[in-house]
């Protein structure tokens, strides 16, 4: 596994290695002790969650608050989409500065996104398949999020305002000027 570092402080790509041969490829998309090593901490991922959904498809910007806030771990099984994160530490360096990457079943890069940050993916292809492994379990009383379109962050999503479908109660996620960054975490 190679880890590659993102312009977010502790924000990190993974790229499994993959083994081809004749009959398809093989290749291990987690193994708690190389990640913990590679990430120089100890992450135990409690909960597995998955997400189908179609082009266009927006989810996000969201977060766990509090106790409650999550790592998590995110790979592509099928089809592709761009994930993007921003970093709500108020104490690190790329405090409010977003990154984003497209995760794909062909390229079969996975992101680890630690806690402290809000996290979102727009679906690239007619459809995708996202797996991803969270630290912490999910309170529904802690849930948290950024409106995906904030101007302040001016976050890219690599598609047309048209061609972007968006839940009513993602529509209804605050600004970033209106959240208490100090109370998050």
């Amino acid at each position: 596994m190679e880890i590659i570092n993102t312009a977010l402080i502790d924000c990190k790509i993974l790229l499994p290695t993959i083994h081809n041969d004749s009959r398809g490829y093989f290749l291990e998309t987690y193994n708690q002790i190389q990640l913990n090593k590679a990430l120089n901490c100890d992450i135990c991922f409690v909960q597995d969650n998955t997400s189908f959904s179609t082009k266009g498809v927006l989810r996000g910007l969201h977060f766990q608050k509090g106790i409650f806030a999550q790592s998590k771990l995110i790979r592509v099984v099928s089809g592709s989409i761009l994930d993007v994160v921003v970093d709500l530490r108020e104490k690190s360096p790329t405090f409010l500065n977003h990154f984003s990457v497209e995760l794909s079943e062909t390229n079969q890069k996975q992101l680890f996104v630690p806690r402290g940050f809000a996290h979102g993916f727009v679906v690239l292809s007619d459809n995708a398949h996202i797996s991803y492994k969270c630290d912490n379990f999910y309170n529904k009383d802690s849930e948290g999020g950024v409106l995906y379109n904030d101007r302040d962050l001016g976050i890219d999503w690599k598609l047309e305002q048209d061609q972007i479908k968006v839940s009513d109660k993602d529509l209804e996620l605050p600004s970033l000027s209106a959240i208490s960054i100090a109370n998050l975490w």
